[in-house]
C-alpha cells in the first residue's frame, strides 16, 4: 500500500485547496451563508473515521486472503486490463454495498452518518461512519478477491472511487449535460443526498450510475423539487459523537423490545423505519401513505373540501 502513499499527499492537497476556494466562493461569488458548525462538525468525523484505516486489512474484509489463495484466475497486476476491471468489478460491488447501506438497517447504522448533515458541501464527503468495517459493510467487496484481484488493491480501488466522490458534494454545481445519467454527478448526488420522497433511495453509484440504469434506481433531479438535505427525521446535533452513534440507541430500544426472533431479525435485516405492528417508516410505506392522501384529496367533493376549510 505504500505505493499509493505519493498520491494521498497529492488527494489530501488538493482537497484542502477545493475547500478553501468553495468557502470564498460561497461568501464572494453565491453570497451564502457557509454552514460553519456543520463543516467542523464533518471535519471532526472525518479525522475520527482516519482512525479506523488503523484496522487490518483482515478485519476489514473478512476471509479476503483465503479467497485469494484459492482464486479462481490468476490476473497480471500489471497493465490497463487490471485497473479496469478492478474498477468495474468495484463499481458493481460499491452500488449493492451503498444500497444495502440503506435498505439494511444493520448497515444503516453506519451509512446514516454521511447523510446525518443537513447541508451538502465538500467537507460533507468526510462525513463517514467509524464502525463500518466493525459491523462487516465491506465483507461485500471480499468476491473480488476469487477472481484475482488482492485485498490491498481492492482496498485501493474503493478509496479511490470514494476520493471521486469528492466534489460531487458541491451542490452548487450545475447539471452536467449529457453526463447525467452516465457520470455520479453533483445533480444526481444532490437527489442521493436528498431527503424528499421523491428522491429516497436512488442513485448508489459511486463513479458512475450505469447500475443504478440497469437496476431500476436511478433518479433525475429535478429543477421544480429542489432538495432537502439530510436525515428524514433531521438530526440536529454537531457533536461528532452524537452523530457517529446516533442511530446505535434506538437500534438497540428495538432489539431489546422484540417479542420474537422475528422481530429481533425485522430490526437487524428490514430497511429502516421498519415495526412489526405495521405502524412502518420504510421509504415504500411512506410513498404509500402520500399516494393514499393524494387519491383521498383527489376524489373530496369540492363542496366538502370547502367546508372542511371553512371549519
Amino acid at each position: 500500500m505504500s505505493q499509493f502513499r505519493p498520491l494521498a499527499f497529492i488527494l489530501l492537497g488538493v482537497t484542502l485547496g477545493a475547500v478553501v476556494l468553495e468557502v470564498l466562493a460561497y461568501k464572494f461569488i453565491f453570497k451564502r451563508e457557509y454552514g460553519w458548525r456543520s463543516a467542523l462538525a464533518s471535519v471532526a468525523v472525518s479525522v475520527g473515521r482516519n482512525v479506523t484505516r488503523l484496522l487490518p486489512v483482515a478485519v476489514s474484509l473478512p476471509g479476503a486472503y483465503w479467497l485469494y489463495e484459492h482464486r479462481l484466475f490468476s490476473v497480471p497486476q500489471q497493465g490497463v486490463w487490471y485497473w479496469v476491471c478492478l474498477f468495474l468489478g468495484i463499481e458493481f460491488f460499491y452500488y449493492w454495498y451503498h444500497r444495502l447501506g440503506h435498505r439494511v438497517r444493520w448497515f444503516w447504522l453506519s451509512h446514516a452518518v454521511h447523510h446525518s448533515s443537513n447541508e451538502i458541501n465538500l467537507l460533507a464527503a468526510g462525513r463517514l461512519a467509524w464502525t463500518s468495517q466493525i459491523t462487516g459493510a465491506y465483507v461485500i467487496f471480499v468476491p473480488l478477491a476469487a477472481f484475482g484481484f488482492t485485498p490491498e488493491s481492492i482496498l485501493a480501488g474503493y478509496a479511490l472511487n470514494l476520493s471521486y466522490q469528492f466534489w460531487i458534494h458541491a451542490d452548487w454545481m450545475p447539471k452536467l449535460g449529457p453526463l447525467e445519467g452516465i457520470l455520479n454527478t453533483p445533480s444526481a448526488h444532490r437527489v442521493h443526498h436528498a431527503a424528499n420522497l421523491d428522491y429516497l433511495d436512488a442513485n448508489y453509484g459511486g463513479v458512475i450510475v450505469i447500475f443504478d440504469r440497469l437496476f431500476g434506481t436511478y433518479v433525475p433531479e429535478r429543477d421544480e423539487l429542489p432538495c432537502r438535505y439530510g436525515l428524514v427525521h433531521p438530526l440536529k446535533t454537531n457533536n461528532p459523537f452524537k452523530i457517529v452513534f446516533h442511530q446505535f440507541g434506538p437500534f438497540l430500544r428495538d432489539v431489546m423490545s422484540a417479542r420474537s426472533l422475528r422481530e429481533v431479525a425485522g430490526y437487524f435485516f428490514a430497511p429502516p423505519g421498519w415495526r412489526p405492528d405495521g405502524n412502518s417508516e420504510t421509504t415504500e410505506d411512506m410513498r404509500r401513505k402520500a399516494a393514499a392522501e393524494k387519491q383521498a384529496a383527489a376524489s373530496t367533493p369540492a363542496h366538502e373540501a370547502g367546508q372542511a376549510v371553512a371549519v
